[in-house]
């Protein structure tokens, strides 16, 4: 699978751009601050519903403008597929496939992708919730019905910490206490399958970052992930942990076990990456993580390859590493770059470059085919 096409309207910096794209390597190059991430954002949107950049939508819509529209052509194969997103700064967005309303959940039927950026350093060095978000995202991308999962859990543990605060407030009423036990049942149900479904994807990526970590480092470190939980993913042990830590909740109003408290742990050599690891060895890591999941995603994915996006990554690499990325990435079906400048681009990724400008594509070095 690859975008064929990609169109906005009012995104970003774009008042209106139509870009022609092309399976294999396509370089987009401008000085920062011109709009290149804003094209392989608009991607990633359609893909996930949300950007990798900021939390909400609403600095996605051109400022002064109402909504903002991004389309894309993807090709399957013979078949052709049209996505489009409508993201209104007030109101419901929207989401087609070939004119039909779908939920945001099932476009990973239709595209796939994995972008790699330089905020993604902070799943290595940064706090718990990235890794989290990590975890979760790619765990949706494989499992659609696990986004309804997460949602439905965030819900529950939002009741469950304001019904904590209630009681103590009012001195743990025998009536605040029964519901308690009625939110700790379903959170103790969504939260199992939670840990186990990160446990087992933990499991599959595992011996996937450690080679790509080897591809891109060039060293034989050993690269090791694990996850660090506050309940098993047992219904019935995770509800009697509950039940333990209760007087601690009570007294902290806030809950204490589940999920939305664990983390991924990554270690070299023995050590965890977040405290020890290099700056070199941190953006391997990085790098590892996300080329991982694309590769779980190409075994799995309905979508055939994920589009695979490198947000200006070269600049923060040696040349062996430089390198090293190229050889790994190449054969996936469709690879957009990123870069502020040509020659931050190994001379190996060959493929069409594109131009920006201040919201403006200004050409390319050749034309893409018909997709």
């Amino acid at each position: 699978m690859h975008v064929a096409h990609l169109e906005l309207r009012d995104y970003r910096n774009y008042r209106e751009a139509s870009l022609p794209l092309a399976p294999g390597v396509t370089v987009i190059v401008g000085p920062n601050g011109q709009g290149k991430t804003n094209l392989v954002e608009a991607i990633g949107y359609l893909a996930s519903g949300a950007s990798h950049r900021v939390a909400g939508d609403q600095p996605l819509v051109r400022q002064g403008e109402d909504r903002a529209i991004v389309r894309a052509r993807l090709r399957h194969g013979d078949r052709a597929v049209t996505m489009e997103a409508e993201l209104n700064r007030t109101g419901t967005n929207r989401l087609q496939v070939n004119g039909q309303p779908v939920r945001s959940r099932e476009a990973r039927r239709y595209l796939d992708s994995v972008l790699f950026a330089p905020e993604d350093l902070a799943t290595v060095r940064g706090e718990p919730g990235g890794r989290r978000r990590f975890l979760d995202e790619l765990l949706a991308m494989r499992q659609p019905r696990m986004a309804g999962v997460l949602t439905d859990y965030e819900r529950v543990l939002r009741q469950r910490n304001t019904l904590l605060k209630s009681a103590r407030a009012s001195r743990v009423g025998a009536s605040a206490l029964g519901t308690l036990d009625v939110w700790d049942e379903r959170l103790a149900a969504l939260g199992a399958e939670l840990v186990s479904g990160r446990d087992a994807l933990v499991a599959e990526l595992a011996p996937h970052v450690a080679g790509a970590y080897q591809a891109i480092a060039g060293a034989a470190q050993e690269v090791r992930l694990s996850t660090e939980t506050t309940a098993d993913g047992d219904p019935d042990a995770f509800l009697e942990r509950l039940r333990a830590r209760r007087s601690d909740e009570l007294e902290r109003a806030v809950t204490l076990v589940g999920p939305h408290r664990d983390d991924l742990l990554i270690e070299l050599n023995g050590m965890p990456a977040r405290t020890t690891a290099s700056h070199g060895e941190s953006w391997s890591t990085a790098l590892a993580l996300k080329l991982a999941s694309a590769e779980l995603l190409r075994e799995t994915g309905q979508a055939g390859d994920p589009v695979l996006v490198l947000d200006d990554v070269f600049a923060e690499l040696d040349a062996g590493r430089r390198a090293r990325l190229v050889d790994a990435v190449t054969g996936y079906e469709q690879v957009l770059v990123t870069a502020a400048v040509a020659e931050d681009v190994p001379a190996g990724l060959v493929g069409r470059t594109i131009r920006i400008r201040a919201g403006e594509i200004l050409g390319a070095d050749a034309e893409p085919g018909d997709g």
